[in-house]
């Protein structure tokens, strides 16, 4: 029998037939690019949502035009790959271009246009503010769609792998080292330059001069420079620390003073110390990185013992349908100061208070449990492996007579909380609402590491993660948008 395709001919082949898979047979797309994807694909449902969100932030970027030069792409175009793209874990300037030649649902999405990874980049940059704000309307979509019920809400937070290695830190005391170093040899080569200057000023007359000790001398005064911006922003980071410490310390003072004078006598113990913000220095370990300043090195929670280059990102989910209420980034590694915000950003997105709230031990503190942007809610947070009557200070001062007794009693009270039939089970709900979700961050989409640097591009980046999540959650509950 004869191959109908490429006109070999196979014996075995005895009234078959196949379909022709000639690869130079000329073949017309379809003429519209509706009848690309199926109904129900994702990146329909995108198209139709983005058509219902309100850009007209992003169209104000634009102004008035007089006509001259090449055309922009499409505002609408441009939203509809980044969410797609962040939706399937595609967030690289460069896989998203290639993909609008190689995917059929970027190809639709993008309507067989093909924006280069240059100007994909550069909408992202100029227009994150807005792109993060999206994460709000997303939100209000999922509410009015019935999927946020507020009843019960559980915080946590997770590592996001900053967009730098962690071998790029250096540490306060090395960068001591190092610089002195650095000085020494800059001095050195100075001298060296010199002498060579006015020997090759004697041999070849004014104006010779060799090109190697310039270039070298450059280069180390360039790393000087690095070196003495890092020291100085932990210098910084030091005198705002001890500030604040000494704000606190002065209230505890005060309370102090308070108690004495109510008791009529001194209290025992040692009063709380002031620091002096002048005095203050970093410590020999702390680190600053070269590539991105404003990320930490933080313990990986998912291997142990291990650190990594990152910002701590948290989240919010609401019981309901595992929708985030809440997303953002912080730069400290534990999350002692996070309850609060958390929970005061959720009544901002929302416009409500959750009935209750629900945390590990990580975020257990008096302050926070007692903070008056919690009030109102029901807190279910484990009180963790403290000594009885001691806990971690938030702001680096130390415990005293005063604090202690406030905080036994927030501790104890929040045990017996979680003793309560109530407790019990709404706290052993809390991993499978917040846990499973990172999950489908990390592991189905891939989403480990921040692609933009500093903590308000990330944070903004974090917040599109988080609206693309909530976008996936809305499409899969048979929501469909209306366009405005």
């Amino acid at each position: 029998m004869v191959d109908e395709c490429f006109g070999i001919i196979y014996p075995g082949l005895v009234n078959k037939s196949f379909r022709t898979c000639d690869l130079d047979q000329p073949f017309l797309l379809p003429p519209s690019l509706q009848d690309w994807l199926p109904e129900d694909h994702l990146a329909r449902f995108i198209a139709e949502l983005v058509a219902s969100l309100d850009l007209s932030k992003i169209y104000s970027f634009y102004g008035r035009r007089d006509g001259r030069g090449k055309a922009a792409y499409h505002p609408v175009m441009m939203v509809r790959l980044l969410l797609y793209g962040y939706c399937m874990g595609v967030m690289s300037s460069r896989r998203i271009e290639r993909a609008t030649y190689e995917d059929v649902a970027f190809r639709y999405l993008a309507a067989d246009q093909h924006p280069d990874h240059d100007t994909i980049a550069a909408f992202r940059q100029q227009h994150l503010p807005i792109l993060a704000q999206l994460f709000t309307q997303v939100l209000h979509l999922c509410d009015q769609a019935g999927l946020v019920k507020l009843g019960h809400v559980a915080v946590d937070g997770t590592k996001m792998q900053a967009n730098a290695s962690k071998h790029k830190a250096m540490s306060y005391a090395r960068m001591e080292e190092k610089e002195q170093q650095l000085k020494a040899e800059v001095e050195k080569l100075l001298a060296q330059a010199a002498e060579t200057d006015t020997a090759e000023d004697a041999l070849y007359g004014k104006g010779k001069r060799g090109d190697e000790l310039p270039a070298e001398l450059a280069r180390r005064e360039s790393r000087l420079k690095k070196i003495a911006e890092a020291k100085a922003a932990l210098e910084q980071e030091a005198r705002e620390r001890a500030e604040a410490a000494r704000r606190t310390a002065e209230e505890k003072l005060q309370k102090r003073r308070k108690k004495e004078q109510e008791r009529g006598k001194k209290l025992g113990g040692r009063p709380p110390r002031i620091p002096d913000p002048a005095q203050a220095r970093p410590e020999p370990t702390a680190q600053r990185n070269f590539t991105d300043p404003e990320s930490r090195i933080m313990p990986d929670g998912a291997h142990k013992g291990s650190f990594v280059q990152a910002y701590n990102a948290q989240i919010a989910v609401d019981s309901a349908g595992q929708i985030i209420v809440a997303a953002e980034i912080t730069q400290e590694s534990n999350d002692k100061r996070q309850l609060a915000p958390m929970l005061e950003r959720v009544e901002q997105n929302i416009g409500a208070k959750p009935t209750a709230a629900t945390a590990d031990a990580g975020y257990f503190s008096e302050d926070q449990v007692n903070d008056e942007r919690v009030q109102g809610i029901e807190l279910y947070v484990a009180t963790g492996k403290q000594k009885h009557g001691q806990a971690e200070p938030p702001d680096g001062t130390e415990p005293d007579e005063v604090s202690e007794p406030l905080v036994e009693a927030a501790i104890e009270e929040m045990k017996q909380r979680l003793k309560t039939e109530a407790g019990q089970a709404l706290y052993k709900m809390r991993k499978a609402i917040v846990e499973p979700v990172f999950g489908q961050i990390k592991a189905a989409r891939g989403i480990r590491a921040f692609l933009l640097r500093g903590i308000g591009k990330a944070g903004a980046e974090w917040k599109l993660i988080c609206a693309t999540h909530n976008l996936l959650k809305l499409f899969r509950s048979g929501y469909r948008p209306q366009a405005a």
